[in-house]
């Protein structure tokens, strides 16, 4: 007896749609992701790049830093502050590598930048800026900086110290910072003589920048020189005022020829 002959199926002509499907599905993906990248909350993004930024040590801001609690023991020693590591990056060795030297025209530039910025706090009685031979005179009035007989700088005072660390910090000039006081005396425990006084102002502020800004600690100084190097008569009130301050001083090429040489 003959074997039934075996139904052979027919060829499926139609296989071509499965792999259609899945292209279009793929491509459908494609669209979706670019669309949700599209419409991503840039507030979001904003604060994720600010906060590694801030992670990194680079902001935008320009605040201040406050100082850290001060122990009263010992009112001479400069209270910590921290430092602006925020919007400066101090590099190891050689801090002042990459800088220019200012000149007489750098001069003009920052004491403009400073002077525009006093008149727009209001505070061109606790800050002047002058140009001498020496070089750019920034000159800190005690009333706006200090207490009186106290050589803490006031955290009020910090926005306006700031502004000039700043001005001053982009440059390798040497940096000279002078405490002066008027001739009344003074005689406490901290300070016994308006010589202490004079120096520890200075040098409180010489730590404030080398700690906080991108300055060459080498290449800044700090003197006091008490009632000695008066600007003023010291017989008025007005004068006495003027004479109590801390001078700033970027100092140019002449200027720099009568500071001690550097040891290599």
């Amino acid at each position: 007896m003959a074997k039934k002959k075996k139904h052979e199926k027919e060829p499926n002509h139609e296989r071509w749609l499965v792999s259609y499907a899945d292209f279009i599905t793929l491509l459908f993906a494609v669209f979706v992701t670019l669309y949700a990248m599209g419409q991503s909350d840039k507030k979001k993004v904003e604060e994720v790049m600010r906060s590694m930024q801030e992670s990194f040590g680079f902001t935008t801001t320009h605040s201040a830093p406050k100082p850290a609690v001060i122990d009263s023991s010992d009112l001479r020693i400069l209270p910590s502050i921290a430092p602006d590591l925020t919007n400066k990056g101090k590099s190891q060795g050689g801090m002042a590598k990459g800088k220019a030297r200012a000149e007489e025209k750098d001069f003009r530039s920052i004491k403009t930048a400073i002077e525009a910025f006093l008149i727009k706090q209001g505070a061109q009685e606790k800050v002047s800026v002058g140009i001498t031979r020496r070089g750019l005179v920034v000159s800190l009035k005690e009333a706006g900086f200090f207490d009186s007989g106290s050589a803490i700088v006031k955290e009020s005072a910090y926005p306006l110290l700031a502004k000039v660390a700043e001005s001053l910090s982009g440059y390798s000039n040497a940096l000279r910072v002078e405490g002066h006081t008027d001739t009344i005396p003074i005689s406490s425990p901290q300070f016994p003589s308006n010589w202490e006084l004079s120096t520890t102002r200075a040098t409180n502020i010489v730590h404030y920048l080398t700690r906080s800004y991108d300055f060459e600690p080498g290449l800044v100084s700090a003197a006091g020189f008490g009632e000695y190097r008066p600007i003023a008569d010291n017989a008025t009130a007005d004068g006495r005022a003027k004479n109590r301050r801390v001078d700033i001083v970027l100092l140019s090429g002449e200027g720099e020829k009568a500071e001690p040489e550097k040891m290599p």
